[in-house]
């Protein structure tokens, strides 16, 4: 296993536990820790990538190690980016801990490099691969989200006012958290579907022949797609809104892997 992924793993727990300890104690100085600590994650993180591209002579996205790994890379740089512009109470002890998750999976599969088969041997493995992943970040800060949503609601109704309800933005400010997530991560997701059609008539002649991963691909975007719909048509917010965002979001952690595991077929991973 290489030290640049070991050292970028234990970055993220120390980050993720330096979130978790600013979530209970509230200390601005831990959060400041953090967000440094989150950022030095990302970028070891990025050079282990780069590292495993020299190594492997193409883009690093072809097994589940790989493209696990990208997707922790990108929901952590994802989040930084969303950071930036918008304050978020404790957003990042949720996403961290699922970054962390993400690289525990990574970490327990194979890291062996294997030979690409002819059909991935082409320039829209790194677009549509990186397109997918990128939007399945997005699409997992709208799954944060809609978990804070739930926890907060269900301490208003309740009446008990703990742990969660001082430490959680308003049930306003993560509804428009999920909102903004979705209007980068569906663009994102329809556009990989695009690139991952065009890709399928170059290699094989078809568009679309209903690979096991494409037909889950398209109930994952129509489960966003309707999402969206009825944000916009009926005034769905709130409470359905973040049970949607979350119920999408295993759509594309069965998609990843699910589909791969269970199901097969030509998207399965290398080796």
């Amino acid at each position: 296993m290489s030290l640049l992924f070991l050292f970028s793993f234990a970055v993220y727990i120390l980050a993720t536990t330096t979130y978790l300890a600013y979530f209970f104690t509230e200390n601005e100085k831990i959060r400041t820790a953090s967000r440094t600590t989150l950022v030095i994650g990302g970028l070891v993180h990025l050079l282990y990538l780069i590292h495993r591209y020299f190594q492997a002579g193409h883009t690093p996205l072809t097994s589940n190690h790989e493209a696990v790994s990208f997707f922790a890379l990108t929901l952590t740089w994802a989040f930084l980016s969303f950071r930036w512009r918008f304050q978020v109470k404790n957003f990042g002890t949720f996403v961290t801990l699922l970054v962390t998750a993400l690289m525990i999976v990574s970490a327990f599969s194979s890291h062996e490099i294997h030979e690409l088969p002819p059909a991935l041997k082409s320039n829209w493995l790194p677009i549509h691969a990186s397109i997918a992943i990128m939007a399945n970040a997005f699409l997992g800060l709208a799954f944060c989200g809609g978990v804070m949503y739930l926890l907060q609601e269900r301490e208003i109704k309740k009446r008990r006012f703990g742990m969660f309800f001082s430490r959680l933005p308003s049930l306003e400010a993560l509804d428009n958290l999920n909102q903004h997530c979705l209007a980068i991560g569906f663009p994102l997701l329809t556009l990989g579907i695009i690139t991952g059609s065009i890709w399928a008539k170059q290699a094989w002649g078809t568009y679309w022949h209903w690979d096991p991963k494409e037909t889950w691909s398209l109930v994952t975007w129509f489960l966003y797609a309707a999402l969206l719909h009825f944000r916009f048509t009926m005034g769905w917010r709130g409470r359905r809104a973040a049970i949607m965002a979350i119920i999408g979001f295993l759509s594309t952690l069965f998609t990843l892997w699910g589909v791969t595991y269970f199901l097969g077929g030509v998207h399965s991973y290398v080796g």
